[in-house]
């Protein structure tokens, strides 16, 4: 990839990638000339198949779920080939400028061994390992030769489908194990001990509807991405649908960060405060308006690859800040004493609102399967992250709980006593971490907004867009600044959607006739419950809020 200063800069026009566009242009229309060229494109495009799915808007969701959600690959030995690609060093100038551009990125060049073969075994491999799921054959759909490439990006970089074990779980604990794990204490103290049952539940749960959209994206050929699987089963309309709830929740996810930042700067500068225009702003929304001015500059950049780099290193973040809390309780005499109430009713549904938003990666379960090498592993990599970041959530939880007690803070780390060294280090690492992710999980929002935008004024629209996208989120993590009762509600609303009820709904939908009397019976009784936790849990959240709002 190209690392010049360029490839760096903000969203400005440049009259030599105008250029470089008519060039490439006229390159693909002198090789469809040639038979050679012809057919060596259609070899390459067994993988990537156009389809009337990635035609409708939005048609940016598989890009930029990708460079949201994957880990990219350094030149280590164990993590093997790259999970999936990146967008080229013109990421604006090159998406934003087409509004027709395709889900899939084409090959540009001949592979040096063929993949039909290949292609055909790894669809023979999908086959589900879970008894309750029918197996079901994938068809392939033909492509014709007169078909041209559209370019999205000035590198032309494919999307991989060569994603080891490895860098599939390590992209699944990502997307699962982020700022939820926060909460976890939080939520105990909310819902009391026999709580932990919820998110044993919600795990087993969504590790199975987690499958189950691996058997729709398998029974139809172009199916790739979460909103495919909407338009399979509901149209047009159930794509959209789908699609909105995903990038509403990306964007809910937003000013959580704002709050985080805001919550855990002032904790560190409770003093910090500043007179504006006769206006005292204190330290809480003194650190919200300079996280806004800090992340808006990453939102402008044409290069997100370098935030993926080092956004990857969530995991890590995940594991350090776990590290420290067990470091606190056990060495540094916090001690783990508190023993709380075995169930609180009155705000259970609280409880279930954070749990659920624990399991919010289905989103992105489609992208890391079609990114597999070998797509039979995919229920041994679901079931690996879930059990990992269960284990995690469950050991944070009772960690916090039993640190901190009924004074339990939304964020645990508000609760660590500011003196000790590795509470320092788990404040720093759970402020720093945002900063990252932020722009790549706007990303995505802004894309499918600019996609709706006249491609010969999508220069100045794709500032103005991301512009106001991250404004908006300030001024919702200011009027409503409670981290715990936000990712409530964004849980019980959003997250249940996604997670439970959506995948049972369009798994029921697209396999009608095929599916067994258990498999509807089980998707049923996953409705229901999501539907309950989803309505309780978005009504005490929402009530929450508002009593809080009028104190």
């Amino acid at each position: 990839m190209n690392n010049s200063v360029s490839d760096r800069s903000f969203y400005i026009e440049s009259e030599d990638e105008e250029d470089e566009e008519k060039e490439f242009n006229k390159s693909i229309e002198d090789g469809g000339n040639d038979s050679d060229s012809s057919e060596s494109y259609t070899e390459n495009q067994q993988q990537n198949i156009p389809s009337s799915y990635n035609t409708q808007w939005p048609q940016s969701y598989r890009q930029s779920i990708d460079l949201y959600s994957s880990v990219p690959s350094p030149s280590i030995g164990f993590l093997g080939t790259p999970s999936l690609s990146r967008l080229g060093s013109s990421f604006l100038s090159s998406s934003l400028t087409r509004r027709h551009t395709p889900e899939t990125l084409p090959f540009l060049t001949k592979p040096s061994v063929p993949i039909v073969a290949d292609e055909q075994q790894q669809q023979q491999q999908r086959r589900s390992s879970h008894s309750l799921l029918p197996p079901i054959h994938s068809r392939r759909s033909s492509i014709r030769k007169d078909d041209k490439p559209s370019r999205v990006s000035h590198e032309h970089h494919p999307i991989s489908r060569h994603s080891s074990f490895t860098q599939a779980v390590i992209n699944g604990i990502n997307v699962l194990c982020g700022v939820g794990i926060l909460s976890t204490p939080y939520a105990i103290k909310e819902g009391g001990w026999l709580g932990l049952l919820i998110l044993l539940i919600f795990a087993v749960l969504s590790f199975y509807t987690g499958l189950l959209l691996r058997r729709c994206l398998d029974s139809q050929p172009g199916l790739e991405t979460y909103p495919d699987i909407g338009q399979a089963a509901f149209g047009t309309g159930g794509r959209i649908a789908i699609s909105i709830i995903l990038y509403v929740e990306l964007y809910a996810c937003c000013i959580e960060y704002i709050i985080l930042e805001s919550d855990n700067l002032s904790s560190l500068f409770p003093n910090a405060h500043l007179s504006l225009g006769g206006y005292m702003l204190d330290s809480r929304i003194l650190f919200a308006i300079l996280t806004t001015l800090a992340v808006l500059p990453t939102v402008w950049l044409r290069d997100l690859s370098v935030l993926s780099y080092i956004s990857a290193g969530g995991v890590i973040a995940s594991i350090v800040v776990v590290l420290c809390l067990f470091w606190v309780g056990l060495v540094d005499g916090v001690g783990f004493e508190n023993k709380g109430t075995p169930l609180n009713l009155s705000t259970l549904p609280v409880a279930m609102g954070l749990y659920g938003y624990c399991y919010s990666g289905h989103a992105v379960f489609p992208n890391i399967y079609t990114s597999l090498a070998k797509p039979n592993q995919y229920p041994a990599i679901l079931l690996t992250c879930f059990v990992i970041c269960t284990i995690l959530y469950g050991g944070v939880a009772v960690m916090g709980y039993t640190m901190f007690g009924e004074s339990t803070a939304s964020q645990f780390t508000l609760n660590m006593p500011h003196d000790l060294v590795a509470s320092k280090i788990a404040l720093w690492t759970t402020v720093v971490n945002p900063f990252t992710k932020y722009a790549l999980t706007i990303s995505p929002v802004a894309m499918s907004l600019e996609e709706l935008v006249p491609s010969n004024k999508s220069h100045i629209y794709a500032i103005l867009i991301r512009t106001a996208l991250v404004v908006s989120t300030l001024v919702v993590g200011l009027c409503i600044p409670f981290f715990g009762l936000v990712m409530s509600f964004i849980g019980s609303l959003f997250t249940m959607l996604v997670t439970l009820i959506l995948p049972c709904a369009c798994y029921l939908s697209i396999l009608r006739g095929r599916v067994t009397r258990l498999q509807a019976t089980l998707c049923i009784i996953i409705i229901i419950v999501g539907v309950v936790s989803s309505a309780f849990g978005t009504y005490s959240a929402v009530s929450k809020i508002i009593q809080s709002l009028i104190r």
